[in-house]
Parts: structure tokens; C-alpha cells; sequence
């Protein structure tokens, strides 16, 4: 498929004023008409109805229909994405993220980082990509040189780079997941504050990796010592890893996928060798909690995978944050914590804070926020853009 072709697309009358306020996406309906001969992936020029310039980004088929890359008249080449990667490495160095005992982090947070239809995870000398939008696929080798003069060979072996399952359904583009770097004797254990981590960027969900709880887990651990603990939804068993760390008295490690389970063992055999204070469980969630005995756990993780993914999901999945909550309410033991999680973007903070104490009125139980929780600082949010705040969390003490 032939992309990249420069287009100029023209607003209808009055709908400029998003983009004068930096907010980087062009709806459909504001569109007066569609230039001939444009396809998907396209860079294109938005102008207002009165001919004035407002931003250079992607065209895509749907409701999103452009996607601004920048307000500048300026050409979308390598170094443009040499500046805006340099401006989001340098971001995360400054704040601390590059460390002897840290090498992974999230480099490039799609608009946050104003590059939107971008991801790229890093872990230790490996760049992990991800395409979500036709014209960032059309620009993945762009981005391969970019990535190269940034990082420097002495920092980057691999490139890993995976569209399936990430651009949009209609694309009529055959995705791909492949190495564009290296490739050969990779090394695929990372460093997150200390612990090691078997990373599956071949086959996990995402990048391999939930790079966004980072914080968090590490918050966990402060609260372990002596704990039983309740992993729900473990995948890579990130927060398990961090409870026995922290001196937990017992982890237990629950998801339906049994490859799930397996990589929660791996890692934790690969920090502690054969730890006599876990267990892992492949089963329902749901299920597991309701089957639980009351009292079991003094700590217990709720971080279950979006459950609203479009706006027309969100009163099922405030329905089923409830449910979940609910059970962890009537069978965590009294002074206990609870760490309960959204990453659906289609859920805002007040709607799931409004689901837990829902949850919480039903049970009876007292409890008390003690931290509310967020993305850390390398999934950045764009003040132009407020929809990319996804992960939100509480913090719970539950009497």
C-alpha cells in the first residue's frame, strides 16, 4: 500500500477550535470533504475552513480521522522523529528511570509523548515497537533510525516490532510481528527496581511486560511484610515478585491462562529459586474468590485486564468492577489491604471510584483510601489530551 503522500484536508466552518487548543485529534464529521486519491496512513496538512494551517499528522479511516503529529508546518522524516524521540528519552533519564538496577520503562506513550499511534517499551537493549495506526506502520522505518540515533548502538541491540492485533481492524494492511533490529542471542531478562524479569515480547500481551505498574508494585512491597497475599490476574506475576520480595508470609498467584501462570513461576524462580511461600493457580477469577474461604488474605491485588474497551461497554464493566470488588470485600480478612485497579480508558476515575464504593456499601465493611493511584511518569499524559489518563487505583483499608 502506497502511504505518506502529503494531503490537505479542509475543516468545516467552526470546527478548528480543538486544534487550536492542542487537543491532537480530528474527528470525521468536522471534515468538509476528503481529498482524491487519499488512503489510509497518509500524512496530510489540516487546514481551517478559512485556509488557516493548523497541524501536519495521519489520516485513518473511522471517527479518529487524523491524527496530529504536530502543530508546525514541518515534514514528517527521520528527524522529526529523531527530536521527538530524543525529547522523550531525555524526559525519562532526567527523572531517573535509566538506573544500574532499572532498564525498563516506557519510551514513547503514543500522544503523551506527541506521537500518537506510537508505543515503544524498552527493555534493557531491546526496543520492543508498537503500530497503532496505519501511518505509524508506514513510518516503521523512520522509526527503526530514529531509534538507532538515539539510543546508540551501546544502548540498542533489538528492535522487536509488532502491529498485529494493534491497527485498527479495517486496515488493509497485512500485520506483521518481526525483528527490524538484531534479533539473534537476545537477551530477554530485564531489570525493574532490582528484580529480574523474563520478558515474552514474542507472544505476551502488549509489549510482554506491564511497564505501567511499576510504581506501583513498588508501593506493594512496603505493605508485604508478614502478609498473606492474593494475586489476582497476575499475567507476569509483577506484583507476586514484589510481595515476596517485600516479606510476604505467603503469595498466592491467580489467572485463567495457564501461560500466565507459568511466566509468574518463571520469575519467580528466577529472583528467589524455589520459593516454598508461593503458589500459582490457573484459574477464573471470579470463580477462585467466590471459592476462597473468608479470612484467607490480609492483602489482595485486583488488576484485571480493561474491562470496557469502547464507550457502549461501560455500564457492563462498572457492573463487573463491583462484582470483583465486592468479593475481594467479603473475603479479605479485617485490617486488611486491598489494591484494586481500572486501565479501561473509557472508565474515569469517578465512575470506578463510584463502583468500589458501591461494592464497599454492599459489604458493610469499613474501609478507608489510603493512596489513589495512577500511570507512573513514563506513560506521560498530554494536558492537551486528558483521555490518555487510563490507569487508575485505590489504595484500600478495609476493617
Amino acid at each position: 500500500m502506497e502511504a505518506n503522500k502529503t494531503h490537505h484536508i479542509i475543516l468545516r466552518p467552526k470546527k478548528e477550535e480543538s486544534l487550536r487548543r492542542f487537543h491532537p485529534w480530528v474527528f470525521s464529521g468536522a471534515i468538509a470533504h476528503l481529498p482524491q486519491g487519499i488512503q489510509e496512513g497518509d500524512v496530510v496538512k489540516v487546514f481551517s475552513a478559512g485556509n488557516e494551517f493548523l497541524g501536519v499528522g495521519h489520516y485513518q479511516i473511522g471517527s479518529i480521522s487524523v491524527r496530529i503529529l504536530t502543530f508546525t508546518d514541518e515534514a514528517i522524516d527521520v528527524d522529526f522523529f529523531i527530536r521527538r524521540i530524543s525529547s522523550a528519552y531525555n524526559m525519562r533519564t532526567e527523572i531517573g528511570l535509566l538506573r544500574a538496577d532499572n532498564n525498563t520503562f516506557r519510551l514513547i506513550h503514543g500522544e503523551g509523548d506527541f506521537l500518537p499511534g506510537l508505543i515503544v517499551d524498552l527493555y534493557g537493549k531491546t526496543a520492543v515497537v508498537q503500530a497503532h495506526s496505519v501511518g505509524m506502520d508506514a513510518d516503521k522505518e523512520k522509526i527503526v533510525a530514529a531509534l538507532q540515533q538515539v539510543l546508540g548502538k551501546e544502548n540498542l541491540e533489538n528492535i522487536y516490532y509488532k502491529s498485529e492485533g494493534t491497527l485498527p481492524f479495517k486496515a488493509d494492511i497485512e500485520p506483521t510481528n518481526e525483528y527490524l533490529l538484531g534479533g539473534k542471542n537476545v537477551d530477554a531478562v530485564a531489570l525493574e527496581n532490582g528484580l529480574k524479569f523474563n520478558i515474552d515480547w514474542l507472544r505476551g500481551q502488549k509489549t510482554g511486560f506491564f511497564v505501567d505498574q511499576r510504581e506501583n508494585r513498588r508501593l506493594l512491597e512496603h505493605y508485604a511484610a508478614g502478609k498473606t497475599v492474593l494475586n489476582m490476574f497476575c499475567y507476569t506475576g509483577g506484583f507476586s515478585v514484589y510481595a515476596l520480595r517485600g516479606g510476604a508470609q505467603s503469595v498466592h498467584s491467580v489467572d485463567s491462562s495457564s501461560k500466565a501462570v507459568s511466566l509468574t513461576d518463571e520469575n519467580v524462580k528466577l529472583n528467589f529459586g524455589d520459593e516454598p511461600r508461593h503458589a500459582s493457580f490457573s484459574e477464573d477469577a471470579f470463580k477462585f474468590l467466590r471459592e476462597s474461604e473468608k479470612d484467607t488474605y490480609d492483602l489482595i491485588i485486583l488488576d484485571p485486564p480493561a474491562f470496557a474497551k469502547h464507550r457502549g461497554a461501560v455500564n457492563n464493566a462498572l457492573q463487573g468492577y463491583k462484582r470483583l470488588n465486592l468479593a475481594a470485600f467479603e473475603k479479605i480478612k479485617s485490617g486488611g489491604i486491598l489494591f484494586t485497579f481500572s486501565c479501561s480508558q473509557v472508565i474515569s476515575k469517578e465512575q470506578f471510584r463510584l463502583a468500589v464504593f458501591s461494592a464497599a456499601a454492599i459489604s458493610g465493611r469499613k474501609v478507608r483510601i489510603l493512596h489513589q493511584l495512577a500511570q507512573p511518569a513514563d506513560h506521560p499524559i498530554n494536558i492537551y489530551h486528558p483521555e490518555g489518563e487510563y490507569l487508575k487505583g485505590l489504595v484500600l483499608h478495609v476493617e
